[in-house]
């Protein structure tokens, strides 16, 4: 089972926000199916409204989070939009009830909540201010972060930044969207959350929002199955072009579609190792550029990568 609390707070009394039930929404929508709209996790939304007699309190917040760890499960996600607050005591979530010295849920008690879990992956998304304390020890002066294997926490900022709002949404949960939907997503279409991360981290610059991760895992689960940048059908042919994983393939003119005479059935494999060159499994050798090897008649051969799915493929484990 996968299960995904899904929080976004825009109604505070003396700080309002206005996009992060949008943001949760956004979430919402790339956690509860895949791209091809089959279902995902089973999401539960939890947002604020004007209503003051449904507000999201210290308690109705922290039960929440408690009962997403504390059952069984593959894989657990907690994501929140909100205010974050640090203070000389602690950091935290903010809840609408939020008070001086009684600012909302600890990040220090979420930790100990997904540390203490049954489930095997529990993952921790936060879009607030000062998120990226979640995790550090206090012992270590909040340097060093203590997570049990199988956590993962990606947070907006470090422990000292503002999250940035543009656009009536957080900068950070709009990259996160990008990413799901396509984005972070490797060979196979498969998303994780170091995926995320290092898409997210190619659009944060250094001086405004950092986003911070951490994680302590051997295995990582998907969070979202989108289209393989290489279809299957394609990416099974690696041993039927490369006999050996070693070997170099030789190319000709025959394989470059501008130069004559043609020949359909080298163009077309050319067309498929052209897809392997450009997401990493093959390069060419002696230039840089697959119409140049074509031309001079050079050869191609398997990056790292292309070996590796070479093996699934030589396997049959794909």
């Amino acid at each position: 089972m996968k299960r995904a609390l899904i929080v976004g707070i825009n109604h505070y009394e003396k700080a309002p926000l206005k996009g992060c039930i949008k943001d949760a929404e956004k979430i919402y929508k790339v956690l509860a199916t895949n791209e091809d709209g089959s279902p995902n996790f089973d999401c539960k939304p939890l947002t604020s409204t004007e209503d003051p007699k449904y507000p999201i309190t210290v308690s109705v917040l922290k039960k929440h989070i408690h009962d997403l760890f504390n059952q069984e499960a593959e894989i657990a996600v907690l994501y929140f939009s909100g205010h974050g607050a640090s203070t000389n005591i602690g950091s935290y979530l903010v809840t609408q009830d939020a008070d001086k010295f009684d600012e909302g849920v600890s990040l220090e008690e979420i930790i100990v909540m997904a540390n203490s879990s049954k489930v095997k992956e529990a993952i921790i998304i936060l879009d607030a201010c000062y998120s990226g304390n979640l995790g550090n020890a206090k012992e270590f002066g909040n340097r060093k972060a203590v997570l049990r294997e199988g956590v993962s926490v990606l947070t907006a900022s470090r422990d000292t930044q503002f999250a940035v709002e543009r656009n009536g949404s957080g900068l950070f949960t709009s990259i996160i969207y990008e990413a799901m939907n396509g984005g972070a997503s490797d060979i196979l279409g498969k998303i994780t959350v170091a995926g995320v991360y290092y898409y997210t981290d190619q659009l944060l610059n250094s001086w405004e929002q950092r986003p911070v991760f951490k994680t302590h895992t051997s295995k990582m689960i998907p969070l979202r199955n989108c289209s393989p940048k290489i279809p299957l059908e394609i990416l099974r042919k690696l041993p039927v072009y490369f006999e050996e994983r070693e070997q170099e393939l030789p190319l000709n003119p025959l394989y470059e579609a501008s130069i004559e005479p043609r020949n359909e059935v080298f163009e077309k494999i050319m067309t498929h190792l052209r897809m392997f060159h450009v997401n990493g499994l093959l390069l060419p050798v002696g230039t840089p550029f697959m119409y140049n090897a074509a031309k001079d008649g050079k050869t191609c051969e398997l990056t790292n990568l292309g070996k590796f799915y070479w093996d699934l493929v030589h396997k049959k484990l794909l």
